[in-house]
């Protein structure tokens, strides 16, 4: 087989991976209602209906008015890599140094933390871009549940489902919540090894609190060689947000390998190929705006 298309032969692997190791996903699911128009742009429905109108009693009803609109949207990151693998660096390293092996390290250091990155990273450029609420007082023990009811307040106010939302946060936002003051702690005991668990999965109507490794959660990152946190970029503490109010989606994915001799490119080498084309937007700016707060360092 000179050519092997790994996204397809490894296709439940690898989702298999991206549930075990993405912590975005959740992001990823919702909205599935929204399609594709050409390889870069989704066709957002945008439906509007009229409402009630004063019933009068002469046997007829008030005549309603709907109108049924599309709004484009544009995926904008687009990135591949290639690896070019000697056989003799296969034979050598006792196939360590394998396009299989290539393939899983990529996608377990590289292609799922930079997803991450960049999708929250996007997530704060447009609730920027819409004015929506950013906060950046600090954050302690004393104050980090009133933070927290305020939050929900808001979300609640705005006729948000906080059962639907998903609060993202580093390590030491999650240390901050455990040891807040005035919060209520219920431990649970496991069998006879008298084991205490302390994990805070969700808290009050809340759905779920998901923990994210630090270096993906920043304001900015240089994605010249891979994602690194850019200088001017700020520390994400949190992102509360409700999936239905944004769109996250992979467009195309390209995996393939190519063995040796299949043309003049490869020579004698393998040839590992990598794209991605991704892209996360509001579903609505208005909703996004009220479906969405971010606390950074100040």
């Amino acid at each position: 087989m000179p050519v092997t298309n790994y996204a397809e032969l490894f296709d439940s692997q690898i989702r298999s991976l991206y549930d075990q190791e993405q912590f975005s996903k959740p992001l990823f699911d919702t909205n599935q209602d929204v399609k594709f128009v050409n390889a870069k742009t989704i066709k957002v429905p945008v439906l509007k209906v009229g409402g009630y109108k004063n019933h009068t009693r002469a046997g007829s009803f008030n005549a309603g008015t709907f109108s049924n609109e599309y709004e484009l949207k544009q995926l904008d990151h687009d990135r591949d890599i290639e690896f070019a693998v000697d056989p003799m660096d296969v034979d050598e390293t006792n196939s360590v140094v394998s396009t299989a092996n290539i393939h899983a390290r990529f996608e377990k250091t590289q292609a799922i933390p930079e997803l991450d990155a960049y999708t929250f990273s996007k997530l704060h450029a447009e609730l920027t871009r819409v004015h929506g609420t950013i906060k950046t007082d600090a954050l302690t023990v004393a104050n980090v549940l009133a933070d927290f009811d305020d939050n929900c307040s808001k979300m609640k106010d705005a006729g948000v489902p906080l059962s639907r939302c998903v609060l993202f946060c580093t390590s030491e936002y999650e240390k901050l919540l455990k040891n807040a003051e005035g919060i209520t702690r219920m431990m649970s005991v496991n069998g006879g090894t008298q084991n205490i668990n302390r994990m805070v999965n969700t808290l009050d109507d809340l759905g779920t609190i998901k923990v994210v490794p630090k270096d993906r959660l920043n304001t900015k990152y240089n994605f010249t060689d891979g994602f690194v946190a850019d200088p001017s970029g700020k520390q994400i503490d949190y992102i509360l947000v409700d999936p239905e109010a944004q769109i996250s989606r992979v467009k195309y994915s390209y995996i393939h390998m190519f063995e040796p001799g299949h043309d003049s490119r490869t020579a004698d080498n393998y040839l590992y190929q990598n794209r991605r084309y991704n892209g996360t937007m509001t579903l609505n700016d208005a909703d996004f705006k009220k479906g969405c707060i971010i606390h950074t360092a100040a």
